[in-house]
């Protein structure tokens, strides 16, 4: 079972309809046959896709209730009350902990102080990102102020019919800021306090690379890149403008050209990737999976390949290995967040317990939210075996999930174990092979095909001697 507990159990009274019988029902619509009863489906659809976002802040609403007043008469502190309630919704919804934890709070503004934006969420006037909109705007409100603001947008009248996200968001703002014009100013004096850098992947080997600054940084940044550019170009640069502010900033932030020398970026790589032209994917931490051309480019472009080792336990195939060093992930279904914090780091004692308790295969790279979540009462991981470090996680109301560390490279994925009744299987045709000779042969077979794979790189990408 994979966070199924099995049948629809959600509707007590008979001859009411089901989730399950939703899908179903949806599953079974087929394609207009002209055009005009094409568009009209994928509106309904749309508006379908709303109802269900409004649905699920309902639920998710009444499932915090519950859980609040289970772990009350459990005995746990009201301080605590509500702990794992937003992991949960996440392993749900398939999120990660801390988009999880998000959502549940969008669903209790949505249910709790804006009525009306819910009610156009359920009638198709609103999707669920732009209902997300109106309850960031007015986040710095309090409830009573929300509530007005919320019964002066009228969004479920179709105020916003045919506006886009800036037209939203300005209408928002405008209305929370005639409701409590100190709250508004507060809350924009305290995001400086909020300024960071981030960086997140982009296709094609390239990654976005943001500074939340104050308005007054951010322009004259761009204002000196930018008059450090038309300067080059005036020069004879045939670099366009774009391109040489991004070298600029990249040159100015590394004080290298280039911005790689001097700087250590981990590249997991095989080694018939890296020696023979092969052309598995590597691995770049915090990145990606990227072309095996383009990791040979870099290292080449770098110089030297510091800390290249092979890992016989988790070797690639005959004589294959795997050169770097991964960055750890975190485990948590869902969530693609580097570890900050290693496991139990949260109390000396718990810490302890573990140590000399727990089986180091329970490990895994959690961050401290996930970590205070795994210590939550009614929760239980525990570890599973399988080709890879794969662990089963429990929670309080007996779903079960499982979360598999990262395949290293050349690593077929597999699809994760049931926990479930077993699957029937079909006896085999006349002639098929069944057991270890057809396991056999198949194992043959691949290796047959890598051998051909890299006779044909060698050729097209010899190694000098």
């Amino acid at each position: 079972m994979d966070g199924n507990l099995g049948p629809d159990e959600a509707s007590a009274a008979a001859g009411t309809a089901t989730v399950a019988d939703v899908v179903r029902a949806l599953a079974a619509v087929r394609p207009a046959r002209d055009s005009v009863g094409l568009i009209n489906q994928i509106r309904e659809l749309e508006d379908a896709k709303s109802a269900a976002a409004a649905s699920q802040a309902r639920l998710s609403v009444a499932f915090d209730l519950l859980q609040r007043r289970e772990q009350s008469d459990a005995g746990m502190p009201a301080a605590e009350l509500g702990a794992g309630v937003g992991a949960q919704v996440a392993l749900a919804r398939r999120e990660s902990p801390a988009k999880g934890s998000r959502l549940l709070g969008l669903a209790k503004a949505l249910v709790t102080e804006m009525p009306r934006t819910l009610a156009a969420l359920d009638k198709g006037k609103l999707n669920e990102w732009r209902a997300t909109i109106l309850v960031r705007e007015t986040a710095c409100l309090s409830g009573a102020d929300r509530a007005g603001v919320d019964e002066e947008l009228v969004a479920d009248a179709g105020t916003f019919d045919g506006a886009g996200d800036r037209a939203i968001i300005a209408a928002a703002r405008a209305a929370a800021y005639r409701r409590d014009p100190r709250t508004v100013t507060q809350r924009s004096s305290h995001a400086a306090t909020e300024r960071h850098v981030s960086i997140r992947p982009a296709p094609d080997t390239m990654c976005y690379f943001t500074a939340l600054l104050p308005v007054s940084a951010g322009v004259a940044m761009h204002a000196a890149l930018t008059r450090h550019a038309d300067s080059l170009r005036s020069a004879g640069d045939p670099r366009t403008r774009g391109q040489l502010m991004a070298d600029s900033l990249v040159e100015r932030t590394t004080g290298t050209p280039g911005g790689i020398t001097g700087i250590e970026i981990q590249l997991v790589v095989t080694d018939r990737t890296l020696f023979q032209g092969d052309i598995e994917p590597a691995r770049l931490p915090g990145y990606g999976i990227v072309p095996a051309g383009w990791a040979r480019e870099l290292l080449k472009r770098g110089g030297k390949s510091a800390g290249a080792r092979q890992d016989p336990k988790h070797g690639t195939g005959p004589g294959g290995g795997v050169a770097g060093i991964g960055a750890g992930r975190a485990r948590a279904e869902g969530t693609d967040k580097a570890t900050d914090t290693a496991d139990d780091d949260r109390d000396l004692s718990v810490w302890l317990r573990r140590l000399y308790t727990a089986p180091g295969a329970n490990g895994a790279g959690l961050c401290e939210a996930c970590n205070h979540t795994k210590e939550a009462s009614g929760w239980k991981v525990r570890h599973r075996p399988g080709p890879r470090h794969t662990l089963e996680i429990q929670t309080p109301t007996g779903h079960t999930y499982q979360s598999a560390a990262p395949p290293l490279p050349e690593t077929k994925l597999a699809p994760p174990r049931r926990t479930g009744p077993p699957r029937t299987r079909t006896a085999p045709s006349a002639g098929q092979a069944v057991g270890p000779i057809a396991e056999t042969s198949n194992h043959r077979r691949t290796l047959r095909h890598q051998a051909k794979t890299r006779k044909l790189a060698a050729k097209r990408h010899p190694v000098a001697a």
